[in-house]
């Protein structure tokens, strides 16, 4: 099943999500809805909360469908580490249409459970770790555009204030 993508000013974008705590055919489930998503909308990563269910669980593929062996599973993750500086063009499922130049760390190393609630640890660096950094900060709450300067972003809700005037932001 395909999930909308919510927009950002739901609030659901911006309050930290529930642990997962079951591990079950229904995770199963909504994991593979969840890159079924991610894939339809041209995404490399996507967080529960952007498809409007507020758990800690996010998938990324920074492959594109190119090597399976590359699809991750994170639930409950935690950044354990990072080093490093990166500055690339950013973009968000949630914000269609906006992106920015952001500085994230360029390595990064996340501790996460799989579907099945192992726990794992692996480090990712440039668009993994950008990848990583960007989905842990969905689950807490967090936009990209939240590492933006003030004004940067005032200019951005700006303008997705006067798109959702004209009944073009849904």
């Amino acid at each position: 099943m395909i999930y909308p993508i919510v927009k950002y000013g739901n609030p659901v974008l911006e309050k930290p999500a529930a642990p997962v705590t079951e591990f079950d055919d229904e995770l199963k489930k909504l994991v593979a809805d969840m890159f079924e998503s991610m894939y339809e909308a041209k995404g490399v990563g996507l967080a529960a909360p952007q498809i409007g269910i507020s758990k800690r669980l996010a998938v990324i593929d920074v492959s594109f469908k190119e090597n399976p062996r590359e699809k991750l599973v994170l639930a409950n993750p935690e950044i354990i580490d990072t080093e490093g500086k990166q500055t690339q063009s950013e973009g968000c499922l949630s914000i269609p249409d906006f992106r920015e130049n952001v500085t994230r760390a360029n390595k990064v190393t996340i501790r996460a459970q799989d579907v099945n609630g192992k726990w794992y640890e692996k480090t990712g660096e440039e668009l993994l770790a950008r990848a990583f950094l960007h989905e842990t900060d969905h689950l807490n709450g967090r936009l990209y555009i939240s590492h933006l300067s003030a004004l940067k972003r005032d200019l951005i809700k700006r303008k997705i204030r006067k798109l959702v005037k004209a009944g073009e932001w849904k």
